[in-house]
This record gives structure tokens, sequence and C-alpha cells, in this order.
């Protein structure tokens, strides 16, 4: 199959008794949506013969090279909306690479009849994510081998400079977006050592320039310079934050400072000033009402007052009740919290 002037011919294999038949192209044009499903990047779909052969070729394609992904899945073509063109779909196989119009690419079945695990291509580009998917595989597997922090610390430095260093060498700064998507992913364990990386090494404004030389009007450009300059930014701020001491945070600690002292000064004053209405309540008690009031206070039932003061219990329900009057309080329970709170 050769390849034709601004014409270009994808064509694989797949296994139609594990995939349907229906096989999507797509052009990825926001690096962080490489890997999924997703319905604004379909750009031709084709249908794979008896056989599992699918081929596309015309004329849709770029004049530069851009990142493209092939894939099957099994989701429902009925609930599309729901599971389907939302970005996941959980039975899905797809492979990426590197292609413009003029690029003849096969993919053929691997031994054991793996879908999307080979390209054979007339561009050499074309296997970068194929051969960084191998790369981030080693990386996983060596963070696994012992899980500590000095291992984490160890493997965050070795393998930020292989994919680095791997990246560098494509000469093609559109596969290099791979690995940065990859390293600064805000929800990956590795962006905490990403913001350390950026603020030592010069790779990503180098990758900048490389961009800039090759792609000066791709989108992949345009979005790698906002994000770069909303890390750099963020990362500027946070030093300047970490070095220079804050006149405003000053400020703001002698506010709390002041505001808890008023507050300790605003409850002693509140405690006093209960204490001392307690004692004029308790001052209007009579002797007796105030003897039986310290027996209510120590949790005595209205027996036990009687046998103690040698007094009736109606008499003491009698002096309970004038009690409750004078307080201006409901039950013992309320007497007692009057009270104790001042303890």
């Amino acid at each position: 199959m050769l390849p034709v002037s601004a014409q270009h011919s994808f064509s694989g294999h797949i296994d139609t008794e594990a995939w349907q038949d229906n096989v999507y192209l797509s052009i990825i044009e926001d690096y962080r949506k490489i890997s999924g499903v997703y319905s604004e990047q379909i750009i031709a779909r084709t249908t794979a013969d008896d056989n599992g052969f699918f081929e596309f070729k015309g004329n849709l394609l770029d004049s530069e090279h851009r990142i493209y992904r092939i894939h099957v899945d099994n989701c429902s073509s009925d609930a599309q909306d729901s599971n389907h063109f939302n970005g996941h779909c959980e039975d899905s196989k797809e492979i990426i690479f590197i292609a413009k119009n003029t690029d003849t690419i096969r993919l053929p079945y691997s031994f054991d009849k793996e879908v999307f695990c080979v390209v054979d291509s007339n561009n050499p580009k074309a296997m970068a994510f194929v051969k960084l998917d191998s790369i981030k595989e080693e990386m996983r597997f060596a963070y696994s081998e012992v899980r500590s922090e000095a291992n984490r610390r160890l493997n965050n430095r070795k393998w930020f400079k292989t994919l680095q260093d791997y990246g560098t060498s494509l000469d093609e700064p559109i596969a290099e977006l791979y690995i940065y998507a990859f390293l600064s992913d805000r929800s990956s364990d590795f962006h905490e050592y990403y913001f350390e990386d950026l603020s030592k090494s010069d790779y990503y404004t180098e990758l900048k320039a490389r961009l800039e030389a090759t792609y000066p009007d791709s989108p992949y450009t345009e979005q790698y310079i906002k994000e770069l300059n909303a890390d750099l930014y963020m990362l500027s701020e946070s030093d300047t934050r970490s070095n220079t001491p804050s006149n405003t945070n000053w400020i703001l600690y002698l506010v709390l400072g002041l505001s808890v002292l008023f507050n300790v000064f605003y409850l002693l004053k509140y405690f006093r000033k209960k204490k001392h209405k307690t004692k004029n309540l308790k001052a209007t008690l009579s002797k007796q009402e105030q003897v039986v009031l310290e027996h209510i206070l120590q949790d005595k039932s209205n027996k036990d007052i009687a046998e103690a003061l040698f007094l009736s219990v109606s008499t003491v329900k009698t002096h309970t009740n004038n009690i409750y009057k004078k307080l201006e309080v409901q039950s013992r329970d309320e007497t007692k919290a009057l009270f104790n709170k001042q303890l």
C-alpha cells in the first residue's frame, strides 16, 4: 500500500468476535484528552469486514503532524450519550500515533491476536507514543517495588529525567506533550514534584521554544504556553509568599490575638456578672430556703432533704416551689445549672 499525495491510508485488523465492527479515527487537539472516547474528536468512522479488516483513507488530515487515535469498543451505541462518547468507556481499546496527510500506517495483529500493539508506518515518528507507554510501564513498576517516601523521591528524579531526555531525543515536540501531560497532571502523585522540577529545570521553557519553532500556529503550542505561564506564575507567587515577610499576615495575627484576649475578657466579665446575679438571687431566699437549696445543689431527693432537716416531705416541696419562683426556674436541673456554671 503506497502513500498518495495529500491522501492518508490507515488500515488494520480487529477480532470481530471480541469487538464491535465500528472503528473510529479521532484527531486530538487537546493533549489533556489523549486517552479516552470523545465525540468532538472523532473525524471518521469505518466498519471492519467479516475478516476484521478495516481502512481509513481520503483527504481528512492536516499537512503537519498531529496526534490521532484509532479505537474500538463494546459500549452500547443505543446509550452513547450516557456511557459511550463522554470520555469514558470501560470496554475499549485504542492506539495513539502521530501522523499527517501523506502517511501510510498499518496496525497488524500481534502474535496473540492483540490489536493496536504495533504501528507499522512510513513515518518513523508514528510509534513515539507506543514507546512512551512502555517507558511509563517500567516507571510504574519501579515505583511499586518499594513503597517508601525515600524510594518515591529517588524515582521522581530518575524518571522525570528519563522521560524528558527520551522526549527530547524524539525530535518531535508534540510527542513530548504526552510526557508533559502525564507528569503535570493535577490528579497525579507526581504533581507536587512537577512544580519542584519546574522551578529547577530548563526543560519546560526549552520545550516551549521547540513547539514555537516547529508548530507556531498549532493549538498544541497555544495550549502549552497558556498552561506553562499559569504554572510559572503560581510558582513565582508561592516563592514570593514564602520568601517575603507579609505585613498582611502580621496584621491578621495581631487581630487574631486581640480577638482572643477580648473573648477571654468578655467571658470572665460575663461569669463575674452571672455569679453576682446568682448571689443576689440567693439573697432573696429565706434562711430555710437557702439550706434546702444547698441540698438540692448536692442532688439530694426531697425525702433525703426532709430526713436531713427533720422536716416533712410536703414542707420540703413547699420550700422547693418557693425557691423555683424566686430564682425564676422550672426544675431542679435548671436550678443546678444556674449555680453550677459558677463553680
